[in-house]
């Protein structure tokens, strides 16, 4: 696994990105910077990747894991529920490529705000 920094407003937290080939690519493109978008317990943003939909995507997600939704071009950040939710757990827009997963308590990002600056960044890998 690869680790990644999450930096979002006040909060830092490591993440570890799966071998997938859209987590790759977002590997390659490290470090990247973006601009906070809240929906719900989720934060997303435009990254200078480009990817299709890989066969496993899937809209139902769990607390802590990172997506990439392909509409958008934006890595996801998921804590909790969000707009499409039917329950407790997180549910993304439309399916997203698995990308890893916070490796800390990911309901901390709760605390960001929409325009709050994001940074992704290589730890190890």
């Amino acid at each position: 696994m690869k680790t990644i920094l999450i930096s979002a407003g006040d909060v830092s937290l490591p993440a570890e990105l799966n071998e997938s080939p859209t987590a790759r690519q977002v590997w390659e493109a490290l470090p990247i910077e973006g601009v906070a978008n809240t929906w719900g317990d989720e934060i997303y943003f435009e990254i200078p990747v480009v990817a299709g939909q890989e066969p496993d995507a899937r809209a139902e997600v769990e607390v802590g894991e990172l997506g990439y939704w392909p509409l958008g071009h934006a890595f996801c950040i998921f804590f909790g529920p969000t707009p499409a939710s039917t329950d407790e757990r997180p549910r993304a827009y439309s399916p997203v490529n698995i990308l890893g997963r916070v490796t800390g308590d990911a309901t901390r990002f709760r605390t960001v705000r929409d325009g709050a600056p994001v940074r992704l960044t290589a730890v190890s890998g």
